[in-house]
């Protein structure tokens, strides 16, 4: 049982419909019809490392508005076929880091592609990007800078940013452009569980703890950061709140997901403070919803006595395991990997 939020039993059937606001496909259309005025791959270097196993390059590509967003690109050295590509979306305050610091999924033979965050450089890890848009009203934070408004709001940006970075992956060397897989803890998974309602044509999403899920929830149940720091704005501005909630409900992933149809490995530590778990549910069950037909494949593992750090290194490795099985049947649906998940806790749709 979790130690604030929902008990599992309860959890199981949480699948509250997240409301839309109105124009929201629109303001998605929009937003990403924009962005395609700019060519997307901006510039592709060798980056030199002292990695003898992997090639790296430095990637720049045209995010939100043009923006130039970083990301490192590493594989295999010595490959030269079409591998598929994971595309990683880091967690709140990172950045890209350096070239060696996120190895997992090129050493496990995928190309890899690393996005920076624009404007989250310095709290847990360094980046290079820049958020030059980042002026309409509200908060300092990430998470506040323009919340008072849909338009002006860092999170659309960012996610747009990640969207991009799917197109700019399929123009990389030496990529299969059938296969392009989107992965990310925290922030990076409520990302890349956005892309997935998004970006036509994602193989798989393989997300963990994610952020951005079922927010008018979120920011009623914790005060641990980021959405604590919501709450922070909102106990100062008071008067701003039903703008706020408005703002929100245009980045909200419990959302977007129901537009998403790639097969889904998603994990959550009923202890997690920083993204509730019953906010992880509300975004599993609306996974795929609006699609008119089945339901995309989707596994959900549950970690009853981990927080935000869910299942680690454990965890990893049901990822490798069934995105390998994922990418070698031909029909796209792994087969059941029973063994492979934590029998009495495993949620399976």
């Amino acid at each position: 049982m979790s130690l604030f939020d929902l008990p599992l039993d309860q959890l199981r059937q949480y699948a509250p419909t997240v409301a839309e606001p109105e124009g929201f496909d629109d303001y998605w259309r929009s937003t990403l019809g924009a962005a395609e005025a700019v060519p997307v791959l901006l510039d592709v270097r060798p980056e030199p490392t002292d990695l003898r196993l992997l090639d790296t390059w430095d990637v720049t590509f045209a995010g939100f508005a043009g923006d130039p967003v970083r990301a490192w690109y590493t594989r295999p050295a010595g490959v030269d076929e079409a591998l598929p590509v994971v595309i990683e979306y880091v967690g709140y305050g990172r950045g890209r880091g350096t070239p060696h610091e996120r190895l997992t999924w090129p050493v496990a033979g995928y190309a890899h592609l690393l996005m920076d965050a624009r404007g989250q450089s310095g709290q847990y890890g360094v980046g290079d990007t820049a958020d030059p848009h980042g002026s309409a009203p509200g908060g300092p934070s990430p998470v506040t800078r323009g919340i008072l408004s849909p338009q002006g709001y860092y999170y659309r940006r960012l996610i747009t940013d990640a969207v991009r970075a799917v197109q700019a992956a399929r123009l990389l060397p030496a990529v299969d452009p059938q296969r392009v897989v989107v992965t990310g803890n925290s922030q990076g998974g409520g990302l890349a569980l956005a892309v997935a309602g998004l970006a036509p044509g994602i193989a798989a999403v393989l997300a963990t703890a994610p952020f951005l899920c079922h927010l008018q929830r979120a920011i009623e149940i914790t005060d641990v950061g980021p959405y604590g720091e919501i709450a922070g704005y909102l106990a100062v501005h008071r008067e701003a709140e039903a703008a706020v909630r408005h703002t929100l409900s245009h980045v909200d992933v419990a959302c977007l997901v129901r537009r998403a149809t790639a097969p889904l490995h998603l994990g959550v530590g009923l202890r997690d403070r920083v993204c509730p778990p019953s906010t992880v549910f509300a975004a599993y069950h609306q996974y795929g919803a609006a699609n008119g037909g089945p339901v995309p494949e989707r596994s959900l593992h549950v970690y009853p006595f981990n927080g935000h750090e869910h299942g680690e290194a454990v965890h990893v490795r049901r990822q490798l395991r069934w995105l390998a099985d994922l990418l070698a049947d031909p029909a796209g649906a792994p087969p059941p990997d029973d063994a492979a998940r934590p029998v009495e806790t495993a949620v399976a749709g």
